[in-house]
């Protein structure tokens, strides 16, 4: 290769010089650690995160709230009786001005009046702060009128002192709202042939009766269906209208209230309009006058008179297991046994 070829090939294969020199050379851009970049990144996220979870919380109801019991509306579906007598409220009360609130209430949103709530369940929760003037822990989920009868009946359903026509007038309630069978029965976790007793009840049995009678706790579904089956007769409806109408029978308790009522229902109309019989005086085998009854019914009245010493009273009543037990001997009282 000649000299002048090597001149020229190094021309191009020779490292140039910098047009610039070094002071006149622009400044690298500082670098940013990732580290930090990440944690800034990771901040945002967090934040993100969070917002979500809340917003996830509130609408699954997962949050307790403190909430103006005045603001809750109670559920339009009632699902208990609210008795003159009620001893469990006011123990429910006490607790919760003692120990304070320990199960919160299930609301939601109002769907008509707007800042207002509806209760699911919780409904004496609710009235018992209201009367002790603090606020109610509330849990708030989105619920549809179907949900808000599900979750209020499954909440009472498991309870000893939700009574059988409390239940009943549940039942009813759900359905006249609209409701489908089946949502009766998923409210109160019944199958369809009970959901088909309590609403047999509850439409045979008025609501004026059966809100007189209260929610006799003790009173079961077959005692209720005989009843029932009684006041179709429409004699014997007269009859227990009747009987609610006394004044006494408000002071009675609820269980003696629907006692009263059936046995107004099962009295025979024929005895149910007998008069009572005459007063009929009693003689002594001298023939002394020492008393007069008076029987109407299954009812006898015995009244002493007032010559007669009141140790014979006592005497009286102390022979009566020796009468009844003679009595019981005689075909006649044989008789009134087997019926």
């Amino acid at each position: 290769m000649s000299k002048r070829t090597d001149t020229i090939k190094s021309l191009f294969t020779a490292p140039q010089p910098p047009a610039l020199s070094a002071d006149n050379m622009p400044a690298a851009l500082p670098r940013v650690s990732s580290g930090s970049v990440r944690s800034l990144k990771d901040t945002f996220s967090g934040v993100e995160k969070e917002n979500e979870e809340l917003r996830d919380k509130i609408a699954s109801g997962a949050m307790i709230l403190e909430i103006d019991p005045s603001l809750i509306d109670p559920s339009p579906l009632a699902d208990r009786f609210r008795d003159q007598d009620d001893s469990s409220f006011q123990a429910l009360k006490q607790s919760i001005s003692q120990r304070g609130q320990e199960v919160p209430v299930l609301v939601r949103e109002h769907p008509e009046v707007k800042g207002r709530y509806q209760s699911a369940y919780g409904h004496r929760r609710v009235r018992a702060t209201r009367e002790l003037g603090i606020p109610v822990k509330a849990i708030v989920r989105s619920l549809s009128d179907e949900a808000l009868v599900v979750a209020q009946g499954l909440e009472n359903a498991p309870r000893e002192d939700l009574s059988f026509i409390e239940r009943a007038t549940f039942a009813m309630h759900i359905e006249d709202a609209g409701h489908s069978r089946s949502i009766v029965q998923d409210a109160l976790s019944i199958d369809r042939a009970e959901a088909s007793k309590l609403l047999a009840v509850a439409r045979s049995v008025p609501a004026e009766v059966i809100q007189a009678i209260g929610k006799a706790p003790k009173v079961g579904r077959g005692r209720w269906q005989s009843f029932a089956e009684l006041i179709k007769d429409d004699a014997a409806l007269k009859r227990v209208r009747t009987a609610i109408a006394e004044p006494k029978f408000a002071e009675r308790e609820t269980d003696a209230r629907f006692l009263a009522a059936f046995t107004a229902a099962s009295r025979s109309s024929s005895a149910g309009t007998s008069k009572p019989s005459e007063e009929k005086p009693v003689f002594s085998v001298s023939g002394d006058k020492i008393a007069h009854v008076r029987q109407a019914e299954r009812e006898l009245k015995l009244t002493l008179d007032k010559n007669v010493s009141a140790t014979f009273a006592a005497f009286l009543v102390d022979q009566l297991p020796a009468l009844f037990e003679a009595f019981s001997k005689t075909s006649s009282g044989q008789e009134t046994t087997e019926a």
